[in-house]
């Protein structure tokens, strides 16, 4: 690997124009195996969440709020996976696995914008299985179309604030030393320990924009769960309580895999850091994005059983075509 010593003024600090991304792993065995696995995730990945808008979009029963917001997260999971799968994959077969300063801060940019938009959905989602348990009645008028949009459209743009700032944070001072960053991807924590000025007010306003964006949206889905197990539990049926959990379950799963590993990751000091890290960012950036479509099919009975009208809809189609082909 090349280090290489070119600069660049910016902001009055003079600062590295490439880094050197150390990837997953230094093992030239193990890079292939790597590849072929995460090549198949990403696969997976963009298959499912595809997968899961289309089926939305065609079946008329899934037209509810709860799937509008479970399209805009297979949306998102598309694209956040996308920015760093594809980057990845390349570094795993390539010896020269540098960066450009641009091409570093862009990814960061991007990977910040829909990790913060990922956390806001996941509370929006919490919030409608709260609506439709604790009050059925009210639900079309609580969470209505234009309410949707309303609750999507002002998260996107937060979320776009959010990853100027922390973007603005973490490159914003100077990198004079070392251009080797010791993870797969350019995240927030490796990459401030190439900055050779002082980072602790960088540090600071990075952690209370992740407490706003991650403690922030996990406290109102606490919150919506809280009240959710306060109702279920006043229901006199036990079948009634069962549907209700049920229903609940899959955004359990994904909220606990997706903030479990965020909590992990950027709510510790950064001295405590390790090589658990990169097995973590793993999780929460390849593992999560293809798991969610399974979760949220393999569990909902709605889904499975548009999935089965879609098949047996396609089925009759082709069966039509026979005939009409036959009589031609």
């Amino acid at each position: 690997m090349r280090d290489v010593r070119k600069h660049l003024v910016m902001g009055g600090n003079q600062t590295q124009t490439e880094f050197i991304l150390l990837g997953i792993t230094d093992s030239p065995r193990a890079q292939t195996p790597l590849f072929v696995l995460f090549l198949l995730i990403y696969i997976v990945t963009l298959m499912g969440n595809v997968g899961i808008i289309t089926l939305v979009r065609v079946s008329p029963s899934l037209h509810t709020p709860m799937y509008f917001f479970l399209t805009q997260f297979a949306f998102t999971d598309i694209c956040y996976s996308t920015v760093i799968s594809p980057r990845m994959l390349a570094d795993l077969l390539s010896e020269d696995k540098t960066i450009s300063f641009t091409a570093c801060r862009t990814q960061f940019f991007t990977f910040a914008f829909f990790a913060a938009i990922e956390c806001h959905l996941l509370a929006m989602m919490a919030y409608d299985r709260h609506a439709a348990i604790c009050q059925p009645l009210l639900y079309v008028t609580i969470i209505s179309s234009s309410v949707c949009w309303q609750l999507v459209v002002p998260s996107y743009l937060f979320a776009f604030l959010s990853a100027i700032v922390y973007t603005w944070c973490v490159f914003g001072g100077s990198f004079c030393g070392p251009n080797h960053i010791d993870h797969f991807f350019c995240d927030e924590v490796p990459v401030l320990k190439l900055v050779c000025s002082d980072t602790h007010s960088s540090e600071m306003v990075i952690f209370a924009f992740v407490t706003i964006n991650v403690v922030g949206t996990s406290m109102i889905i606490l919150l919506s769960y809280i009240s959710i197990i306060r109702t279920v539990l006043r229901m006199c049926s036990a079948q009634s309580r069962a549907r209700a959990f049920h229903t609940c379950s899959s955004h359990l799963m994904a909220v606990s895999l997706f903030f479990g590993t965020a909590f992990f990751m950027y709510l510790q000091p950064p001295s405590s850091h390790r090589n658990l890290d990169k097995v973590a960012s793993i999780i929460y950036t390849v593992v999560t994005p293809m798991l969610n479509p399974f979760i949220y099919s393999l569990r909902n009975k709605e889904v499975k059983g548009a999935l089965v009208k879609c098949g047996r809809r396609l089925l009759h189609h082709r069966q039509l075509r026979r005939v009409l082909t036959s009589r031609t």
